[in-house]
């Protein structure tokens, strides 16, 4: 029963996803939740697991799903003209997925796999230069890096400092302290009938006082 209840829910769900009223930013949320959201955890659970079979389907996945991302790049000003694009785009991207056809592992060995054997020998010239470039800019401009690193630092530091929740901190031990030098101030400072502190201290004699001060007091 509860499967059922499940089914039904997941389809009902689905058909009002997939219904030409359903706004854009809608559509594209799921397709950001099915294209990354799942496969990413997805593929952590593969590496935690050590399933080699897994981690081989996630890695032509994310393969055909990045080859996806970078020509929807290039053509997104025309897309975004085509009517009900993110609508096939959700289509597309379960479609990737589903264990039976499993549609990236189609896309791959058909498409894919044939292109990158073929020009195999130039990617890797490309993508080697590119990595000894940003090496060189990398070791070139370390004083740069390490200025930048700092500065960004100091900026982050700076913004916790300055933050509600501290600023609220300071200005409580603040009136903590000064609440604090007020009780002693007013502890220490005389009334204002008697501007000789000495003989307020004597005023405010305890009872265990010998009564010779008393005397004192008289001479004096």
């Amino acid at each position: 029963m509860a499967l059922s209840s499940y089914a039904f829910g997941s389809e009902v769900g689905l058909r009002l996803l997939l219904s030409p009223a359903t706004s854009n930013v809608i559509v594209r949320t799921a397709c950001t939740a099915v294209g990354v959201g799942f496969p990413v955890y997805a593929t952590f659970k593969s590496i935690e697991q050590k399933d080699h079979a897994d981690q081989e389907q996630w890695l032509v996945y994310w393969t055909v799903y990045g080859c996806f991302s970078v020509a929807e790049i290039f053509s997104d000003k025309l897309l975004s003209w085509v009517p009900f694009y993110h609508h096939a785009k959700f289509i597309i991207l379960v479609w990737l997925q589903i264990p039976n056809n499993y549609g990236a592992r189609h896309l791959f060995m058909r498409y894919l796999r044939p292109l990158f054997l073929k020009h195999q020998s130039m990617l890797d010239r490309f993508v080697d230069g590119t990595r000894n470039e940003m090496s060189n800019f990398i070791v070139s401009h370390q004083g740069e890096i390490q200025a930048v690193k700092q500065t960004l630092q100091k900026l982050l530091t700076a913004n916790v400092m300055g933050s509600p929740k501290n600023s609220e901190k300071i200005e409580t031990h603040g009136n903590g302290d000064a609440d604090i030098s007020g009780k002693d101030k007013g502890k220490s400072t005389p009334p204002d009938g008697d501007k000789n502190p000495q003989t307020a201290q004597i005023s405010r004699r305890p009872d265990d006082e010998p009564e010779w001060i008393d005397v004192f007091r008289e001479d004096t």
